[in-house]
Order: C-alpha cells, then structure tokens, then sequence
C-alpha cells in the first residue's frame, strides 16, 4: 500500500437522491451506501478521507415539513435545518461507511463532525440575497413574508421563493478537530451543505445565521486548512465539458489554472452547475494544493488511476 494522503472528496446531490422518484429515507440510505462504497475504494488505494456534501433537498424537506405543521409546531431555522441535515446524511454515511469496512476486512472507524462554518456578517452576499430555499409561495404568501422582513423573490414565472444569502465561508470552524481525527486514522464525515453559516457578534461570539455556504467552496476551504493532497469533487459526469451540450462538446482529461480560468472567461460553466466547481478546485491549488479532481462518484478508482476524470493543476 502507498504512504498516506489526504483527500477531501465532495460528494454531490447525486451521492443520496439519484431521481426524482426516489427521495424517501430508504431511498436515500440505498443510494448513500452506494457512494460509500466508491469512498471506500478509494480509502483501500491508500487515501485518507474527508466527506463532505451537500444537503440542498434534505433542508428543503425540512423546511416544508415546518411549514406544513405551522400551525402546530414552531418553526425551524435555517441554521438548525443545517445542523439536522449534518447529523441525518452523516448518519447515513459512516454507518454505510462501517459495513463496507466490515465487508472488506478494514479496521477502520468513519466519525461525522457536525461543523461550523465562519462567514463575515459585513458580506455582500447579505444585501443581496439569492439562494431560493423552501417552497415555491402563492404571491400572496410571499407578500406576508416580505411584510416579515424576509427577502422573496420570482422564480423563472414558476411562483415566489423565499432566498437568503449565499456569503463565502472564511473559516471552518471545527477544521483542528477534523484534521486530529485524520491523523488518528478515522475517516471523517464533516462540512455538510457547506457547513452550518456563523458569525461573529460584537463580543466575538458565535451566532447561527440565516444563509447557505456554497459546499464545493466550504470543501475547497477545509482542503487548505488541513493541507490536504488532493481536493475530490464528485459530481453527475465524468468529465468537464467544454461546449457543454453543444455539437461540438470537448471532454477535458486536464487544465490547468490559466487554461480553466480562460474557460471561465468565455462562460464555458454554468453558474449553478460547473462553475463553483471549477472556482473550488482553483483557489485549493492557489493557496499551495497539489492537484483537484473532478469526476462521478463510480469512477472515483478509475480516476485516480488515471483513467478518466478531468485533473486540474497548478
């Protein structure tokens, strides 16, 4: 076995939802322990690992549920939604995590870290919320809610949705504990849905906010603050497309940071989709990362090996 690296390896929506039809906790489960079977490959090729991921439709849910038992439960708020997810997917992964273990003869341990994530309360990102959560509103809804105080927005004529801020993540707080957890060989489950948002009051307290941290950023950042070897972004393709869709697609095995930069600039990735992607894996190689990796979560071994997958490099 080769000498240990770490990797911090981002697992997408795809990693717990795969269709549309399948979204119940069963379904969820299934589609969970499939994943963690491909991070455990990767574990057995020598790789120590840091999971995180996303939890977009988990919080949704949530949020829908509390809506629907308004008029019997509070509500819940957007940091605790995080915070549940947190627990809830971690669950999912390290006990899928620890049968593959079991099957494969491993003596390994996966440990979820429910983690916070430090945003400047002075971002921009604040005066300009963007990033629709929850359900769509009838406009009347909409109205009480911006009555409330809460920012609303039209979605693509489809109905209102309440959006709050999307900040950049400064520091992850509980990054020293994760980084301890892989020197005494766990495989750790941590930064989930971009890691819950906090700020600083006057008094340099922590305190909850109402907002979303973009995950593949939340990850690029903890690749830093642990010194990671390699930054993992698995996503639904196999490889970053230039021409996306388009007749003339180009599926790239390799770019490095002027080549994805200059992609950037002709509008190659979308906003949504590609482009915080790319974004990621550029600021862990500017800040000294060795090397990021964009893939599907089936050929994370074939990709590490060289065989598919798009490499970024310095």
């Amino acid at each position: 076995m080769t000498t240990k690296r770490v990797a911090v390896v981002a697992v997408g929506g795809n990693a717990l939802i795969k269709e549309k039809g399948k979204q119940s906790v069963p379904d969820q489960f299934a589609a969970a322990s499939e994943t963690m079977g491909y991070i455990a490959g990767m574990i057995v090729e020598g790789w120590d690992v840091v999971v995180t991921h996303g939890n977009g439709p988990q919080v949704g849910f949530i949020l829908r549920r509390s809506e629907l038992s308004s008029h019997e439960l509070h509500p819940v708020p957007l940091d605790y939604c995080g915070a549940d997810t947190q627990g809830a997917i971690g669950y999912m992964f390290q006990q899928s995590l620890r049968n593959e273990f079991k099957k494969r003869g491993m003596k390994k341990h996966a440990v979820t870290v429910v983690t916070q994530c430090l945003v400047d309360k002075n971002d921009d990102a604040f005066k300009n919320p963007t990033k629709p959560i929850g359900s769509f509103l009838d406009e009347s809804t909409a109205k009480a809610r911006m009555a409330e105080g809460k920012h609303v927005m039209e979605d693509a004529g489809r109905g209102w949705r309440e959006v709050v801020a999307s900040p950049i993540p400064q520091e992850i707080i509980e990054a020293p504990a994760i980084k301890k957890l892989i020197e005494h060989d766990f495989t750790v489950i941590g930064v989930g849905g971009g890691g819950i948002p906090v700020i600083e009051d006057d008094a340099g307290d922590l305190v909850g906010t109402a907002a979303v941290i973009d995950k593949d950023f939340a990850s690029s950042l903890l690749a830093r603050e642990i010194k990671a070897d390699l930054l993992l972004i698995s996503t639904a393709v196999e490889k970053v497309a230039i021409n996306f869709n388009k007749p003339n697609q180009k599926n790239l095995d390799r770019m490095t940071i002027a080549e994805a930069e200059q992609y950037i600039k002709e509008g190659h990735f979308a906003k949504g989709s590609m482009l915080p992607k790319v974004q990621a894996a550029i600021l862990f190689l500017m800040a000294g990362g060795k090397q990021a990796l964009i893939t599907d979560p089936p050929n994370i071994t074939n990709a590490l090996n060289g065989k598919t997958g798009t490499w970024i490099v310095p």
